[in-house]
């Protein structure tokens, strides 16, 4: 099979969040054809193994997509289709680096389920033994590492109060609410840097009211975006010690991470660019990822690398070259040999992320 027959196989199964099953079993059933060891983890993600023993090189990929079924149209040296950049094309150049891999060390291939979401398949993970070095599996394009992601925040606020007549110089509760997102917004303006990546963003995502309740309900839902060095929890008493006193629901609490140039997985994804012929660019992104999630949890930071341009991501105008997923695989096949050998070292504890 082709390299881009491999990953037509992953996107020709529609994946949405919570409905991956299908697409997990393709993935096992790849993985055998391949000469790994493959099976379903108890929380349905998909496993592949090489190689035995320590090190571990954890690849964490996840293939749920958004929700938006799409042709699936393979022309020339493209696949179109859904997941082909976020993130099913990091999981088949995965799966391609890793083919013939026999140690030292383990190679070990997570297809994560729930990534757009609640990040379920990777909170999962989280759980198993710390590896020595992971990878997660996101869009960076073949010359690309992604060595930050922004934290999230997402909060639901509830504001109640009697009804009177609008004529009344007493604020309603949609009045409340809008004056609570201008203390959000007083906020993060004191924390904004010239660098968006360094910068606390805040947005309105969800806003309802029924102005003819009584009492009076307003509810509104923000997500603000942190950047490494401010943690979820002191951001989150600092919202609830402001002059507004809403019933807070958090709704996602992700902490923000960055990796330093001298990580041991960027220099060996950042030398394996070099060696295929590229100028490695070093990322940071305003979204997140699942490794977000496992970096606080094992003490350790990584890097994420995948083929395709993430400017496409949740688009319907996803797409993968041939030549892309092959740089790809060849880039993460040199870059693993490189963290097997003796005297790489695991990815040192997070600088920038919340214990």
């Amino acid at each position: 099979m082709d390299e881009l027959g491999l990953l037509e196989r992953l996107v020709r199964r529609y994946s949405p969040s919570g409905r991956e099953a299908g697409a997990v079993a393709e993935f096992v059933r790849l993985a055998r054809e391949l000469g790994y060891r493959s099976r379903i983890d108890r929380v349905g993600n998909g496993i592949a193994e090489r190689g035995r023993g320590r090190p571990l090189v954890l690849f964490l990929g996840h293939i749920d997509t958004v929700e938006g079924r799409r042709p699936v149209l393979r022309r020339g040296d493209r696949l179109h289709g859904r997941g082909t950049v976020d993130a099913k094309g990091a999981l088949a150049a995965a799966l391609l680096a890793g083919r013939g891999f026999s140690g030292p060390g383990t190679f070990r291939i997570v297809a994560a389920v729930g990534e757009e979401t609640d990040s379920r398949g990777a909170r999962a993970i989280a759980r198993s033994r710390r590896p020595e070095f992971v990878i997660a599996g996101e869009p960076s394009g073949w010359d690309g590492v992604t060595i930050g992601y922004k934290g999230d925040l997402r909060l639901r606020a509830t504001f109640r109060g009697r009804r009177t007549h609008w004529s009344s110089p007493f604020p309603t509760a949609a009045d409340r609410a809008l004056a609570w997102v201008g203390e959000l917004r007083e906020l993060a303006a004191r924390r904004t840097e010239e660098s968006p990546f360094r910068s606390l963003t805040v947005k309105v995502v969800g806003l309802a009211c029924d102005p003819g309740a009584d009492p009076e309900e307003a509810r509104v839902t923000v997500d603000l975006r942190l950047p490494p060095g401010t943690t979820t929890g002191d951001l989150l008493a600092e919202i609830r010690g402001g002059a507004a006193r809403p019933e807070l629901q958090v709704l996602c609490q992700v902490e923000p991470m960055e990796a330093s140039r001298t990580d041991p997985v960027v220099l060996a994804l950042s030398g394996a660019i070099r060696g295929a012929g590229g100028r490695p660019t070093l990322w940071r992104r305003a979204g997140t990822s699942d490794l977000n999630v496992v970096a606080p949890v094992w003490g350790c930071t990584g890097a994420a690398y995948g083929p395709g341009d993430a400017r496409l991501d949740h688009t319907d105008r996803e797409l993968l070259r041939t030549a892309d997923l092959r740089r790809a695989a060849l880039v993460l096949r040199a870059a693993l040999e490189t963290l097997v050998q003796p005297g790489a070292g695991p990815t040192p504890p997070p600088t920038a992320v919340a214990p």
